[in-house]
């Protein structure tokens, strides 16, 4: 597992509903409805993919994660009364993070569809704890995850410029790519892509070996104990890294000089070392340093071939983009939606007349008000890194917010605020919040921590 997020809403995504006879369809594997290709686009969300999954009839929104071995649904308790899962046993697993194993049914049977891709006999997790909620961190509706059963079946493309992956029949798939594209080897572990890259640390070129995760929205995590030669950067904080199944992640941030997958290379590239007590219990490979993430595959489209064991790649026009970080020590979550009454100014324009003619010089503009509600999505601050620009200027968690920079709730998505913590060093944040019902403004500058700043 991974450091995604997951938001507990009932989704509103739209599915296309497609007619098909499903007696053709073999047991226990994905099959395409027209026997050759489909194109699927997605939502892109903080570095993940969001696609529309339907699972016994009920239309769902999951992460694509090839981080994943079996499809995971969240907050089933709050889906049950719509969706019904088939033979289940109780079970505990084990992610990230270093609280104990949770409880789950494990169910099988289960008719999964994905565009034209069916599968009638798919096993999956559902998680029981009710109190496991991932929901806030994203935004928008996300019901789960799903990974490795859609590899395994086909060759998938993921074109993260335009939006969309498109699964092939493994049988029918032409792979002749343009001399743009790249391959590498995958290498397998617990079902689970890896691939050889190399990284540069203090000068000094350091080959790893990575899972490929595009259920994680960071760039790199690199493991420390895993090659003596992967030492931390002296310039680090500790940072909340984000939520697995198991509990919240911590570790070290830094920048590294630079990343090279085959012949691209990506400079100044971001990088977290999680601690080791968030991840001993998740059966770490000796064979691998760490996990190549969101912030660095949405650089590059993809072509994964499971069965060949290839995987391709060329730059996209993302390649170039700078990476950013927060440098405000604010996380923000999403806690539902807030009815707020705003005011408006309405010209109206009064002429005084006699007998239907104007007297000059009388016209005047007068002003009437008026109100309006609006249901807006409530943001808090969940965590405040510890002596961050933040925290320093008085905020604190739990805090509402109502506006960043006079941008007001009615204009603000959770991406686009926590975007505006992710500007240059320096850069002044206003934030207005509400705190036990008293609005509040605080204002504090952002911080870079992990590059050096000029004194001029």
């Amino acid at each position: 597992m991974t450091t995604f997020m997951i938001l507990n809403i009932k989704s509103l995504c739209v599915f296309l509903f497609i007619s098909f006879n499903l007696s053709g369809f073999s047991q226990g594997k994905f099959e395409l409805q027209n026997g050759k290709s489909d194109k699927i686009h997605f939502r892109f969300v903080n570095n993940l993919i969001v696609i529309p999954v339907t699972i016994n009839d009920v239309p769902l929104s999951f992460l694509l994660d090839t981080g994943v071995s079996k499809p995971i649904i969240f907050n089933f308790f709050n889906l049950k009364e719509e969706l019904s899962i088939h033979e289940t046993e109780l079970i505990f697993i084990q992610g990230l993070g270093n609280d104990k194993p949770i409880e789950a049914l494990r169910s099988s049977n289960n008719t999964v569809i994905i565009g034209e891709a069916v599968n009638l006999n798919q096993d999956l997790f559902a998680i029981i704890d009710a109190s496991i909620n991932f929901a806030p961190s994203l935004g928008i509706p996300i019901h789960g995850i799903i990974g490795y059963d859609i590899f395994k079946d086909f060759v998938v493309e993921i074109n993260y410029s335009r939006k969309f992956i498109k699964l092939y029949n493994p049988l029918l798939y032409n792979s002749k790519l343009s001399k743009k594209w790249r391959t590498l080897d995958l290498i397998f572990y617990n079902k689970k892509p890896i691939i050889e890259a190399s990284v540069t640390v203090d000068n000094k070129k350091v080959p790893v070996n990575l899972l490929i995760d595009t259920g994680g929205s960071d760039a790199l995590w690199l493991f420390e104990d895993s090659n003596p030669s992967l030492k931390i950067p002296s310039a680090t904080f500790e940072d909340f890294l984000g939520k697995g199944l198991s509990g919240s992640i911590f570790g070290k941030r830094a920048v590294l000089e630079s990343f090279r997958l085959k012949d691209f290379e990506l400079n100044s590239v971001n990088v977290a070392f999680p601690d080791s007590s968030s991840i001993q219990k998740t059966k770490i490979n000796v064979f691998r340093n760490g996990s190549l993430l969101g912030d660095v595959l949405h650089r590059f489209n993809w072509v994964f071939n499971y069965k060949s064991k290839w995987v391709a790649f060329r730059k996209n026009n993302f390649f170039n983009k700078s990476f950013e970080y927060n440098k405000s020590g604010i996380v923000m979550q999403y806690a539902g939606v807030r009815l707020v009454k705003t005011r408006a100014l309405i010209p109206k324009k009064s002429v005084d007349s006699i007998a239907g003619y104007a007297i000059k010089g009388s016209n005047t503009i007068n002003f009437t008000s008026t109100y309006k509600f609006e249901i807006v999505p409530e943001l808090v601050i969940s965590d405040l890194r510890l002596n961050s620009p933040a925290q320093e200027a008085g905020l604190k968690v739990g805090d509402v917010v109502l506006s960043i920079n006079r941008q007001n709730l009615s204009s603000l998505t959770l991406q686009t605020a926590i975007d505006q913590f992710h500007g240059i060093h320096g850069t002044r944040i206003r934030m207005t919040i509400e705190r036990d019902g008293i609005i509040m403004k605080y204002q504090f500058k952002l911080r870079d921590l992990l590059h050096k700043q000029s004194t001029n």
